[in-house]
Parts: C-alpha cells; structure tokens; sequence
C-alpha cells in the first residue's frame, strides 16, 4: 500500500476541510505551482490567490479557490491555512471567483494600505513639527 497524504485546509474561523487519504496536491505559489506527492521531502510554502488542487485514492480531482496563505508539509501531513476559500463549482467558475473576489480586494487592501502610510506620515510630521515649536 502507498503512502497517502493527511490534508487540512483551515480558515481563520474553521476547517475547510480534511482528507485522510490524497494521493497529490498541486497549489499556486508566488514563484509558480508547486506540486506535492507523500514521498517530498518536508517544505513550506506562500500561496497565492489561485486554483488548489488534490486528488484522493481512486477518486477525481478537487479544485477549491484559495485567497492568500501558507503550505506546510511535515512528514506525510499536509497544512494549508488561507484567508478565504470557495470550493464545489466547476473549474472555470473557480477561475472567475478567484478573479473577483480575491484580487479586487488585495487591490482594495493595497489602496488602504497606502493611506494609511499617508496618515501615519502626516501625523508624524505634525508631530515633528509640535516637538519644535
């Protein structure tokens, strides 16, 4: 018998998911696709907003979208923790979310990100300004 891999999806507020016997896992990374099979050696990986995909014994292939987080594989278990994930639609339909739920808002968040430097400069050079006077 082969070695089988133990997967757990989390979120933030749950398990998304758990399987007990998956045979590969192929996930998107900021550097490209990574694939993963039960003999690879133990690593870590960053995730991307992307299609993440395994496949259990004798079954067919699960696609879920994943916003952002992170891949770590020890041993024969296999840990992904991401923000968000959407799974039971079809492959294009995957596609699509992926597109407007998750990067619109790392977008979003880049824009927030970005006033917040503003303010916090502003503030800070008010502050340096007070300290003088």
């Amino acid at each position: 018998m082969a070695a089988q891999i133990q997967l757990k999806i989390l979120l933030p507020y749950a398990t998304f998911a758990e399987k007990l016997d998956v045979e590969r896992i192929v996930a998107e990374t900021n550097l490209g696709f990574i694939g993963i099979l039960p003999n690879r050696l133990d690593c870590s990986a960053v995730l991307t907003a992307g299609i993440f995909c395994y496949q259990c014994k004798n079954k067919a292939e699960v696609f879920i979208a994943v916003d952002q987080g992170i891949l770590v594989k020890t041993g024969f278990n296999v840990l992904v923790s991401v923000r968000r994930a959407i799974g039971q639609a079809d492959l294009s339909r995957l596609h699509a979310l992926v597109k407007k739920e998750f990067l619109v808002v790392d977008e979003n968040e880049k824009r927030l990100q970005a006033t917040m430097v503003k303010l916090e400069t502003g503030f800070l050079r008010q502050l340096g300004n007070f300290q003088h006077q």
